[in-house]
């Protein structure tokens, strides 16, 4: 990896992109550091430790806990991805625009940022409302409200361009690199929490927690990594005085073939309840957020734990999906003519993708589920001040590996040797 970076950087195109890159963060994370005006800080931090606005400060990066210009974080434009893609399956119209290529692309993305928008709208509101309750916000008039709307609501748009000036100009997915950035922000922090609740007395259950955690990490690159190879040959064509195809390839099916998405549309679907229970004192909102809400440090929830994996399958299935489809493949088999050694094209050779695509769904859905809960379950256990769960870490995990698998592409144009080989 560091030769990697080490090469990267001698080239001039490449070191522009990264330095661009790094530059974009830095200016992400001086945002996440910028206090709105008119919040009392003293005693928030405290306030947002455990529970689900500890989760929701880790995805921002500290941003919630100082009520920053970027506190919304990127999670407005998740929930707005997820609505747009369930309505993609409801209504046919939205589906056919997400399949016209590019232009289509650009008018679904537009479509999500105007959702975002709103939904930003509708949080800062809450969140003014919830806050000057607890008596952090000085003042009750409407200028108030609105400077803080506008100021939270600009930010979230400002962390959109960001993350869409990161994918084109730099290198990486750039929403996926800010969520990066967020966890690996408040890493040193919980580290030195933990070290300071266990050490010495209780040295071995340190161990124990990094242990586990290196086995995790581990875990999720082995199967990051694990593909099922689907063998295609091409019938020979013949042009003029020239051959064409005649050759074998494969298809690649990756083991989680939807990466960490399932994970982060569980858990903001999961949060969602809980999110809205801050700030609206419904009785039946209230009951719902406390049955399914995450655990606080110490807390086992039956059901929240039941819930989050049943969706994580779903949410696997569901992309798997939308990313690999069967029918697109065996159709473009028939227009350059190729075929599966022993599957005839057409229906068999769809059946039979979509057969193999199914099988290794599941244990991709399954190890999801595993590296989502377990060190969750763990902590709380132990009673861990280690917001850092499975989420967290394969979240962490899985952009690390797409990076450098996208840094690699442009070393091996470049005929240098990637990280990966």
């Amino acid at each position: 990896m560091l030769k990697a970076l080490r090469d990267a950087f001698k080239i001039p195109d490449l070191r522009k992109r990264l330095l661009f890159t790094m530059t974009i963060l830095a200016i992400y994370r001086l945002g996440a550091n910028i206090p709105v005006p008119g919040v009392r800080l003293e005693g928030l931090e405290e306030f947002f430790e455990g529970g689900i606005l500890g989760m929701l400060d880790l995805f921002s990066g500290g941003a919630l806990s100082n009520f920053a210009v970027f506190s919304l974080g990127i999670m407005p434009y998740i929930t707005a991805t997820i609505i747009l893609q369930l309505l993609q399956i409801i209504f046919p119209k939205l589906e056919q625009i997400a399949k016209e290529g590019e232009a289509g692309r650009r008018k679904i993305n537009q479509i999500a940022r105007y959702i975002t928008i709103g939904l930003a709208i509708f949080q800062s509101v809450s969140m003014f409302y919830y806050f000057r309750g607890l008596g952090f916000i000085k003042g009750n008039t409407w200028p108030m409200l609105f400077m803080v709307a506008v100021t939270l609501t600009a930010g979230t748009a400002l962390i959109m361009w960001l993350g869409e000036l990161i994918t084109q100009k730099g290198i990486g997915n750039g929403m996926s690199l800010i969520i990066f950035t967020n966890i690996i922000s408040r890493f040193p922090g919980y580290i030195f929490k933990s070290v300071n609740q266990w050490w010495p007395e209780d040295i071995h259950i340190l161990a124990i927690v990094l242990l586990i955690a290196l086995a995790v990490i581990v875990f999720i690159i082995i199967i990051q990594q694990g593909e099922r190879k689907v063998p295609i040959q091409y019938a020979k064509q013949i042009r003029g005085r020239r051959v064409y195809g005649g050759r074998g390839t494969y298809i690649p099916i990756k083991v989680n073939q939807s990466g960490v998405i399932p994970v982060i549309f569980a858990s903001s679907l999961l949060a969602f309840p809980a999110t809205i229970a801050q700030f609206v004192p419904v009785p039946w909102v209230q009951n719902l957020a406390t049955v399914i809400g995450p655990p606080t440090l110490g807390e086992m929830k039956p059901w929240y734990l039941i819930l989050y994996a049943l969706l994580i399958l779903g949410f696997t299935y569901f992309y798997a999906a939308i990313a690999f489809n069967p029918e697109d493949i065996a159709d473009n088999f028939r227009k350059y003519g190729g075929f599966i050694p022993g599957i005839r094209p057409g229906k068999p050779t769809v059946n039979f993708l979509s057969n193999i695509l199914n099988r290794v769904n599941l244990p991709g859905a399954i190890f999801l589920a595993i590296i989502a809960l377990l060190p969750t379950a763990f902590w709380s256990f132990f009673n861990a001040p280690f917001q850092f769960g499975g989420t967290s870490i394969l979240i962490a995990v899985g952009v690390a590996l797409e990076f450098m698998k996208q840094l690699e592409a442009q070393l091996i144009m470049r005929n240098y040797e990637g990280f990966l080989k």
